[in-house]
This record gives structure tokens, C-alpha cells and sequence, in this order.
């Protein structure tokens, strides 16, 4: 059974009790002790092809990863796409699938990929807005019931903000406010609304691009100001041009609404002095 001139004698004899030891459930350790073999590569040869016992296997946590792995690989996925699927990293990935043939990236598989990336963003912006709305609306809890005073000053800074200003060198002492948008319209109305300034004396226009639904706009903003559409002015229509491209288009795009007050000489003035208190005080709070 011993080795002689560094060949063992009856080879498949020792093949056999080397079998049937490891059959038994013996280690590779004890199998070489019990026959005498110091060879690593006679102890394979002699149990080439015979399975080791489960007990002798080692567990490893990453052998379904693998498995899965290597599964997914020949489905055609990518590296990125097999780590976002099973949370491991890329060079594990790597080392279990770099003996498989690189995945032909079909039209199909790219049309995936994007899809997957749209999806991804989709939900990205989801979650933006969420804390969007929810920043406006702590926001607007904030504000509580305003009182006379502060839509008072809230109506001044509008107006000088938004509406028509008398210059040196243009005379029009009229108080004419210009917007699009309808919260600013209300707003702005509430506000004439606490000066006192009766709604018979308040004059309204619309202004819009030709190539808009004009009519549609006149409707929308008379029943905002709650007003008959026969008592609108005529609506000044914009030149539509086809060489400028607009983002205020489609069904949400109705305009600007003109609300001018008649006989407002005085109210302008009266404005102008209000928002130079307001700026006078604002400057002090400076020095």
C-alpha cells in the first residue's frame, strides 16, 4: 500500500478503500491518515469523482446570491441592474458571472432600461412634491386670519409692485392693475374692496393672444370678479406670432385680466403716499 519509488502499488485497490472510507463519511484528513497517502494529488486522484459528505460542506451565505446571480446574468442583465435587483456589489458580481458571455444589449433591453430610469425619477419627483405641498401647506397655516391692516399693506405692495405707475415724463394718475393670475386678481379686488371703492366704479379687460379661446377666457375671468360678460370692455387681442414660441399655451392659458378704476386720480396719490410710508419705515429698520 506504502509508496515505492514514488509510485503507490495496486492503485485501484487503494482507490477502493479510499472510496469506502469517504462513503463511510470520513474527512479527507482522517482518509489519508488511515491509508497512509502524504500525496495531495494521489489523495484527489483516489477520490476523483466521489462527492464529499454534506457534513464536510461549508455553508456559505452568498451561494443562492451567486446562483441568482449568474441566473439573472443569462437573462441578459447588466451589472447595474443585478446589483439593484439583489443589493450586493458589483465586483461580487463580477467574480460569479465573468466566465458567462456578455449579454447582447437588444433594442428591447435598452427601451427597459430607460423605462426603468423614467420610473425611478417618477418617483423621485413624487416625493419632491410631496414635501412640496407640505412645506406650502405649514406655510399657509402660518398666516392665520389676516386682519384689515394687513391686507391694508399687502394691497399697497401689490399694486406698487404690479399695477400702472405715474412718471415724470408720462402723467397717468390712474389706478390700473394688470395680472394672469387670479389668486393676485382676487386679492387685489379684496383689497379695493376694504378702500372702500365701490365695484360700479371698477372697469375690467381682457388681454390675450389672438390664436388663444378667447371666449372661453372672458367666461373664466367674469365669474371670477363675479361680474356680467357683457359688462367686459373689448378684449385687446396680441398679434400672434409664429416665430416666438410660448409657454402660456393650452387650455389653462386665459390671459391677463385689466382692472382699472374710474376717477382715481386721487386713490393713486393717495397709494404712491402709502408706499413711500411703508419704504420710509422699511429704511429705517436698516440704519
Amino acid at each position: 500500500m506504502t509508496h515505492a519509488g514514488g509510485k503507490y502499488e495496486d492503485f485501484e485497490g487503494l482507490r477502493e478503500q479510499a472510496i469506502a472510507l469517504r462513503r463511510e463519511g470520513l474527512s479527507r484528513r482522517r482518509i489519508r491518515d488511515r491509508l497512509l497517502v502524504d500525496n495531495n494529488d494521489i489523495l484527489n486522484r483516489l477520490l476523483e469523482g466521489e462527492p464529499a459528505p454534506e457534513w464536510t460542506k461549508r455553508p456559505n451565505a452568498k451561494d443562492d446570491l451567486r446562483a441568482k446571480a449568474r441566473e439573472l446574468r443569462l437573462q441578459g442583465m447588466t451589472y447595474d441592474a443585478i446589483q439593484v435587483e439583489l443589493g450586493c456589489s458589483k465586483g461580487s458580481i463580477s467574480l460569479w458571472v465573468r466566465d458567462l458571455p456578455k449579454p447582447v444589449r437588444s433594442r428591447t433591453a435598452i427601451e427597459q432600461a430607460r423605462l426603468a430610469g423614467r420610473m425611478r425619477w417618477d418617483h423621485e419627483l413624487a416625493v419632491r412634491d410631496a414635501e412640496r405641498q407640505q412645506t406650502k401647506a405649514a406655510a399657509k397655516a402660518e398666516v392665520g386670519t389676516m386682519t384689515d391692516r394687513e391686507l391694508f399693506f399687502a394691497g399697497v405692495a401689490l399694486y406698487w409692485a404690479e399695477g400702472c405707475k405715474d412718471k415724470s415724463y408720462s402723467r397717468r394718475e390712474t389706478v390700473t392693475f394688470i395680472n394672469s393670475d387670479p389668486d393676485v386678481i382676487e386679492v387685489y379686488v379684496a383689497w379695493l374692496d376694504l378702500l372702500g371703492i365701490e365695484r360700479e366704479r371698477l372697469r375690467y379687460r381682457v388681454m390675450i393672444h389672438e390664436s388663444a379661446d378667447v371666449e372661453a377666457a372672458e367666461r373664466y375671468w367674469t365669474e371670477l370678479v363675479k361680474i356680467d360678460i357683457h359688462a367686459l370692455q373689448k378684449t385687446t387681442l396680441k398679434k400672434h406670432n409664429p416665430k416666438t414660441v410660448r409657454k402660456n399655451v393650452g387650455d389653462n392659458y386665459r390671459g391677463c385680466l385689466v382692472v382699472r378704476v374710474s376717477r382715481s386720480a386721487d386713490l393713486y396719490r393717495r397709494i404712491e403716499g402709502w408706499w413711500c410710508g411703508i419704504s420710509s419705515q422699511a429704511k429705517l429698520r436698516l440704519r
